[in-house]
C-alpha cells in the first residue's frame, strides 16, 4: 500500500506539478502582490512603496466619477453585446446546421474575424467606419453612412458593438453548433411526427438540450464584453472626451499612463470582484435550466 502510495503521489507529482507551478507563478503570484499593492502608492518604478490602506477604495468608490462613468458604460456595452453576440452565434448554428452544400466553407468565413487580433480588427473597422463609410455616404447621400462613426458618443457605442460582435459571433457559432450535434435525431423525429412546427421543435427540445452550450457561451461573451479594451482603444482611444471609455482601459490609463500603480491595482480588483460575482450568478442560472436526455 505505501509502494503504490508512492507511485500515485509521484504520478500526480509528474502530470499535475509542471502545470500548478506555471498557475502559482503566472497567476498566484501576481494575483497576491496585486491585492498587497492595491493598499499602496507606488508609482511602478521607484523602490519605495507607501503604505495608504483603504484610500485608493475610499477615492475610487466615492471620489473618482469617471470610474464610476466607464463602468456604466462598460455594463451597458457588455449587456448589449452579450445579447447580440450569442443571438447572431446562436442564428448563425441554425442555419450552419441544416444540410447546406457550402456549410464548411461559411462556417470557416464567420470564425475568420475571431482570429485576427483584436488592435488590427480595430485598426481595419477604423478605416472602414472612417473612409469606407464617407465614401459611400457621399455617393448615396444614405444617413447611416454619413453618421459620425467614430466622433460621437452614441455611434461610438454601436461601432464598437459592431466590430465586437462580428469578431466574437462566430466562435460561439462553433460552440453552438456542436451543442445542436448532441441533440439526438430520433427525439426530433419523433416530434416532427406528432406535428411539432419548427419552432417548438427549437423551443422544447432543441433550446433546453443545448443550454450546456448557452452556459459556455454567455461566460465567455460576458467575460469578453467587459474585459474589452484593444477593440476600444484602436477605434476610439476612450474618445471622444472619455465618452467611450471602458473599464479595462481606465485600469489601464491609470496604471501605466498616470503611474499610479496602487490606485489601478485596486481598480482592478474592484473590477474583477464585480465580474466575478456577474459570472457565477449566470452560471449558476443557466446551470439550473440544462436538462438531460
Amino acid at each position: 500500500m505505501t509502494r503504490r502510495r508512492l507511485g500515485q503521489w509521484l504520478q500526480q507529482t509528474v502530470f499535475v506539478g509542471p502545470a500548478l507551478l506555471v498557475f502559482i507563478v503566472i497567476i498566484v503570484i501576481p494575483l497576491v502582490m496585486s491585492v498587497y499593492y492595491s493598499f499602496t502608492e507606488w508609482n511602478g518604478i521607484s523602490t519605495a512603496v507607501k503604505w495608504v490602506g483603504l484610500d485608493n477604495y475610499k477615492q475610487i468608490l466615492f471620489h473618482d466619477t469617471l470610474f464610476r462613468d466607464d463602468f456604466y458604460f462598460t455594463f451597458r456595452l457588455a449587456l448589449v453585446q452579450v445579447v447580440l453576440t450569442n443571438a447572431v452565434g446562436l442564428l448563425l448554428a441554425l442555419m450552419l446546421t441544416q444540410p447546406l452544400k457550402t456549410k464548411n466553407i461559411q462556417r470557416t468565413i464567420f470564425f475568420m474575424p475571431n482570429v485576427i487580433g483584436g488592435l488590427l480588427l480595430g485598426f481595419i473597422w477604423q478605416f472602414i467606419f472612417i473612409k469606407g463609410f464617407a465614401s459611400i455616404g457621399e455617393i448615396t447621400h444614405i444617413g447611416f453612412f454619413q453618421l459620425p462613426w467614430l466622433g460621437d458618443a452614441a455611434t461610438g457605442f454601436w461601432g464598437i458593438i459592431i466590430v465586437s460582435v462580428w469578431q466574437g459571433a462566430g466562435y460561439l457559432m462553433i460552440i453552438y453548433i456542436a451543442g445542436f450535434a448532441n441533440v439526438p435525431s430520433d427525439l426530433l423525429e419523433a416530434a416532427r411526427i406528432d406535428g411539432a412546427s419548427r419552432w417548438q421543435l427549437f423551443r422544447s427540445i432543441k433550446l433546453p438540450l443545448i443550454m450546456p452550450s448557452v452556459t459556455v457561451c454567455f461566460f465567455l461573451s460576458i467575460s469578453w464584453a467587459f474585459k474589452i479594451f484593444d477593440i476600444v482603444l484602436s477605434l476610439t482611444k476612450g474618445g471622444p472626451y472619455n465618452s467611450t471609455e471602458s473599464i479595462a482601459l481606465n485600469i489601464y490609463q491609470e496604471a501605466f499612463r498616470n503611474n499610479r500603480y496602487g490606485l489601478g491595482t485596486a481598480k482592478a480588483l474592484i473590477f474583477f470582484v464585480i465580474v466575478a460575482l456577474i459570472t457565477v450568478i449566470q452560471v449558476a442560472y443557466t446551470k439550473k435550466k440544462e436538462v438531460e436526455v
